[in-house]
């Protein structure tokens, strides 16, 4: 495949999300059950200890993870996630979000996301779930 998208539905979506734009974020990979996002950790990005915001971590993975569920026309949202910071992001670090599925089942996905800096060091893990909010053609 030499497009990074694997479906004309993330490539709408991801061009609809100035959110994901204004922190920086590059989709490399977006197909079905799968997606690698990366993005720079910025200066406006830090929190009092210098260290990536929590929530801009979780912004990134999230990305990831609704690209690898939106494999239809189907409109699927992330649910719920749990996070577990395991090293600090700095600025200057270009991270990379890669989400998995894991299940399928019915209108409800489970998703894996691993959020790593370019030398490979893990900085977050994230159990993420969809949940199809509306069926393709609706």
């Amino acid at each position: 495949m030499d497009d990074v998208f694997a479906t004309e539905h993330t490539r709408r979506m991801i061009a609809a999300d100035p959110a994901s734009a204004a922190l920086g974020m590059s989709v490399v990979r977006a197909e079905p059950g799968r997606a690698v996002v990366r993005m720079s950790v910025r200066a406006d990005m830090l929190n009092g200890f210098a260290v990536a915001h929590g929530g801009v971590v979780f912004a990134l993975a999230d990305t990831a993870l609704a690209l690898a569920g939106n494999e239809t026309d189907a409109v699927t949202l992330v649910a719920g996630a749990d996070i577990v910071f395991l090293s600090p992001a700095r600025e200057g670090d270009q991270l990379e979000a890669v989400a998995e599925r894991r299940a399928l089942v019915g209108r409800s996905g489970v998703y894996d996301v691993r959020v790593s800096t370019a030398d490979g060091r893990v900085i977050a893990e994230v159990r993420g779930r969809t949940r199809v909010t509306r069926p393709a053609g609706d």
